[in-house]
């Protein structure tokens, strides 16, 4: 008997240095690739920005309902981001969801994070992405023109850490070009679900 193309529930793990382009690869491979895959919507504390929308961007609650879900152990990975005093999580509901209805739940996440979950799903398909070299992700730091001196470097500090981690992920996804990268980490899915 045939295996099923597509298993019930898969969770995906993405993580990488700020800079490396995991957003629009996530963005880029939802809409290219063919397998029923959804984001997880993180909750923050922090609040909306323009054309943010509630349940779509982000899940956004007060401080003091994050704590309380918190402290209820509602959260799959959370941090207070940066020292401003902004809180995100990962909703184990938010995940629990998407699995129970079939879908390939993604979840964009710092190691960290990423390292909080897999005790959880020790079977996600877990991917690094990184620009190739830190200098690479530098240039990429500063052509955003959006970074202070300061922030750049934090940043570079930041990745050199996450490097370390790279081995604990199954794939690592070298983003030279979006296209190639969201076309590469759908291959890669698709023959995970012909295994499933």
């Amino acid at each position: 008997m045939s295996k099923p193309c597509t298993p019930a529930g898969q969770v995906i793990i993405v993580s990488g240095p700020s800079g490396a382009g995991k957003s629009t690869l996530v963005r880029t491979l939802l809409k290219r690739c063919d397998l029923p895959i959804v984001l997880s919507v993180s909750a923050t504390t922090r609040p909306p920005r323009a054309g943010e929308r509630e349940g779509v961007d982000y899940h956004f609650l007060s401080q003091e309902e994050f704590q309380k879900r918190r402290l209820a152990g509602e959260f799959l990975e959370e941090k207070e981001v940066f020292g401003r005093g902004d809180w995100y999580g990962t909703l184990a509901s938010e995940v629990t969801a998407g699995l129970s209805a079939g879908k390939w739940v993604l979840l964009e996440i710092d190691v960290q994070g990423a390292m909080s979950v897999l005790p959880v799903y020790p079977d996600a398909a877990t991917f690094f992405v990184h620009s190739g070299t830190l200098e690479e992700l530098e240039k990429r730091l500063r052509d955003r023109r959006s970074e202070t001196e300061a922030s750049i470097q934090r940043r570079l500090e930041v990745a050199r850490g996450e490097m370390d981690y790279l081995t604990q992920y199954r794939y690592t996804i070298v983003n030279e070009t979006i296209d190639e990268a969201a076309d590469e980490m759908c291959r890669i899915l698709q023959s995970l679900g012909e295994q499933g």
